[in-house]
């Protein structure tokens, strides 16, 4: 692991890693998620772990794509799970994140707009209010 220690330059010290920052050279993050190089250029020919690419072309890994070629290691070894279904499952994985995602930001809106109501406005039944009608005059 100490081939990671010098890969991380300005991550504030061991723990505090941004988990996006790209910072593992492909033969680094192979060895941190037990894999063969080749393996990765394949995972990433394939998309499913697609690492970011410096200007000269090379893929740099991030401490999260490192977490995830472990774990479509692990459907592909433990669960027997196809390439083509791995995937669809960081697929649907990526959207459900981001529609949690979403889910937050409207429960976030709608706490705002519950916040700016009047306070002296209170919420009546229905059954409480009685309707008052002119009249007609003949």
């Amino acid at each position: 692991m100490g081939h990671s220690a010098g890969s991380t330059p300005g991550s504030g010290g061991p723990g505090h890693a941004d988990p996006d920052a790209q910072v593992f050279v492909i033969s680094v993050a192979a060895q941190l998620a037990g894999m063969h190089a080749q393996t990765l250029r394949t995972y990433d020919r394939l998309g499913l772990v697609t690492p970011h690419r410096t200007t000269g072309g090379g893929r740099r890994y991030s401490p999260r794509d490192v977490a995830l070629l472990r774990e479509v290691q692990r459907l592909s070894q433990n669960e027997g799970v196809n390439l083509a279904g791995i995937k669809r499952i960081i697929e649907l994985t990526n959207q459900v994140e981001a529609l949690q995602a979403r889910v937050t930001e409207i429960a976030q809106e709608l706490a705002n707009v519950h916040a700016s109501y009047r306070r002296d406005l209170v919420p009546v039944q229905r059954s409480a209010l009685v309707v008052w009608k002119p009249r007609h005059q003949r």
